[in-house]
């Protein structure tokens, strides 16, 4: 019989060892097909090409990610499949064949699965596609057409990163048939992950593990400054280490006390399960902790989609407080501004205040600020009803009004001490409240108090003055009436109209005060609300989402897979046990148990995982995350509910129990 009719022999005998690689490959590559067609669709170039350009970039990074999951994920199949194949091929040797023709008969039946899956995951990406638009764009609440057109530039990508991926593999499992033994490959089953470990061993590595783990929860949680994206890159290495271990060390430990106590091990059956697990424990443990990885990252994900969502409201309202902005260094001019303004809408709230900004060399972070007096601030926030939760500030302190980030590296937001025109200030907070509206998007402002106010400015005019900056310096800070052209305070006159979307009729009005001069200026800032400019974060938060689902599938995958192809291997044993008196009945159960810790374990180590992961990206985007973090819990669990209910299918179909 000639190789290539072997390999199709042995392919079409054995396609049901074969199904749950071939599925899982699929999945990988119809999802990453997806993903990199949407940089060649036309759909988003709806929206703009600022949009376009940002959700290129979203795409990408998101693209490169499933990249790397999916070179892991081939490694870790093509091992699983190389192990199980091991021991049928090795017989081969006894029937006159060399090592080489074995590694050949084996590469051409891996790159056939390997196909296999490239053709069913591309066609089940393109069939997918219109789907997969019209899921993202209903979850990013993005009204456009979407048209199907199909370009062969993503197939090719696909492909070709899948096809170098999986080669790596093929070679390298090539070679290490080439360079195995015969009684390797006979006894490749019973080495597949197994480590053989001494007890003293597994002590050590269970503290080490929980020490590691425990530190990485720490630095996650622990409120930083400029050193966060250290901290968590850190933590990140600490919880996938401090992972490994505890299903490497801490747990086997544990089933084996378990096991010694005959109290426990004899009641309801767990004898006829319960060592198994020990045993699978050793020989699986890097399949469970990257199963409890996966699943962590997948909660981050879910909870980081939920949070820019929240964002993304949050920065829509915040640009909105005010429909107008007025800046000029003439104060009293709040009447007229209000009464250009009712010839064609009516105002609903109005404000005003004074501020100066002050160049980055009067700071120890060298950025520019504003500097608001605290008097003005309040009853700015009772004229505009914005939240002010705030006593008379000291002298000494101060509070930093920020604008909305995306994403801010900075946890530590209390109790830091700055800088301002050489002395030292407490900033005792930090609000996104928009108090200057759509300017404290673009300025990050310091609230002081009023005496601080007026000697930072009269201290900064001063210095202006003496470096000749400005040409002359009268004035009278204890008087808002009186007005100086060569003062550097702004006045500020915020008004929000009952019909934001009827704006650009009083901007011909507005335009008849604008002035810019050497001595005299005012200017104006209308808000659009039908601007679309941050539409890319809906597309974000959205892939977020599908990220979360394609981590929880795969998890779910990876930790099918290996039970499936285990279950070939408990058929012996479990006829054994049959054929001695054990009841069916009593054997399913056995193996409901098993597959019950097997799914189990991950699961919990998982929900506390994530507990400490969620609460991160709460400190970071200043939102509550934790009903999300339940909902992602019991997501995943009615997931791997499923999951398990068909590997006990599966296995007890296989072991014939």
């Amino acid at each position: 019989m000639g190789s290539l009719k072997l390999v199709f022999n042995n392919f079409r005998k054995s396609f049901q060892n074969y199904f749950s690689m071939i599925l899982s490959l699929s999945f990988t590559i119809m999802i990453l097909y997806n993903f990199v067609n949407l940089t060649y669709t036309e759909t988003f170039k709806a929206l703009g090409e600022h949009n376009k350009n940002y959700i290129d970039i979203i795409i990408k990074v998101v693209s490169f990610v499933l990249i790397c999951f999916m070179f892991f994920f081939i490694w870790y199949a093509t091992n699983v499949f190389l192990t199980k194949r091991k021991k049928e091929i090795g017989i081969f040797v006894f029937m006159g064949l060399t090592n080489r023709k074995i590694a050949k008969i084996y590469t051409m039946e891996t790159v056939l699965i390997g196909i296999v899956a490239l053709v069913l995951g591309i066609v089940c990406g393109v069939l997918s596609t219109w789907l997969f638009q019209v899921i993202l764009l209903a979850i990013s609440d993005i009204s456009i057409d979407i048209s199907f057109s199909f370009t062969w530039k993503p197939v090719w990508l696909t492909a070709i990163v899948y096809a170098v991926i999986y080669l790596i593999f093929v070679i390298k499992g090539y070679v290490n048939i080439v360079r195995s033994s015969v009684l390797e490959m006979i006894q490749a089953v019973r080495q597949n992950e197994y480590v053989r470990t001494s007890r003293w061993t597994l002590i050590a590595k269970a503290v080490f593990g929980i020490t590691v783990l425990l530190n990485g929860y720490y630095l996650a949680t622990k409120e930083s400054g400029l050193n966060i994206m250290g901290n968590l890159f850190s933590a990140t290495v600490f919880v996938i280490v401090g992972t490994y271990l505890i299903f490497g060390g801490f747990l086997p430990i544990l089933f084996q006390k378990l096991a010694e106590n005959k109290n426990f091990l004899y009641n309801r059956e767990r004898n006829l399960w319960v060592n198994n697990v020990i045993f699978r424990m050793k020989k699986n443990y890097r399949t469970y902790a990257m199963t409890c990885v996966l699943l962590t990252c997948s909660v981050t994900a879910l909870a980081a989609s939920f949070a820019q969502k929240e964002r993304y409201d949050s920065m829509v309202h915040f640009r909105n407080t005010y429909t107008f902005q007025i800046l000029s260094n003439r104060s009293g001019l709040g009447e007229e501004i209000a009464e250009l303004i009712e010839k064609d809408n009516n105002i609903d709230y109005s404000s005003q205040a004074r501020f100066f900004i002050m160049d980055g060399s009067h700071f120890s972070h060298d950025f520019p600020y504003g500097i608001l007096p605290f008097s003005d601030v309040k009853k700015m926030a009772e004229d505009a009803d914005l939240e002010f939760p705030y006593e008379k500030l000291e002298d000494d302190e101060v509070i930093c009004a920020n604008h909305i980030y995306l994403l801010s590296f900075i946890t530590k937001r209390d109790n830091i001490t700055v800088e301002i025109d050489g002395e030292s200030y407490r900033q005792i907070d930090e609000t996104k409240v928009p108090y200057m509206g759509y300017l404290q998007e673009r300025q990050s402002y310091y609230i002081v108090s009023d005496n601080t106010y007026k000697k930072l400015i009269t201290n900064y005019e001063r210095s202006l003055l003496s470096d000749g900056l400005i040409a002359g310096y009268e004035r009278d800070l204890k008087s808002d009436g009186q007005n100086d052209s060569h003062s550097e305070q702004i006045y500020i006159y915020n008004y929000r109209i009952k019909d934001i979307h009827n704006y650009a009729a009083s901007m011909d009005e507005l335009d008849t005060i604008m002035i810019n001069d050497d001595d005299i200026y005012t200017g104006r800032v209308a808000i659009n609300p039908d601007s679309d400019d941050i539409m890319w974060i809906k597309v974000e938060y959205s892939l977020c989402i599908f990220m979360f689902l394609v981590f929880v599938v795969a998890s779910g995958c990876i930790l099918f897979m290996k039970l499936y192809n285990d279950s070939f291997e408990e058929k012996e044993r479990y006829s054994v046990l049959k054929k001695i008196g054990v009841a069916g009945k009593t054997l399913k159960k056995a193996i409901s148990k098993e597959l019950q810790a097997a799914y189990a374990m991950p699961f919990a180590l998982m929900v506390l995982s994530s507990y400490f992961s969620v609460h991160s990206l709460e400190k970071m985007m200043s939102t509550d995350l934790k009903i999300i973090n339940l909902v992602s819990v019991g997501i995943i669990f009615v997931f791997f509910l499923i999951f398990y209910k068909l590997s006990v299918f599966f296995a007890v179909r296989n072991c014939e129990a």
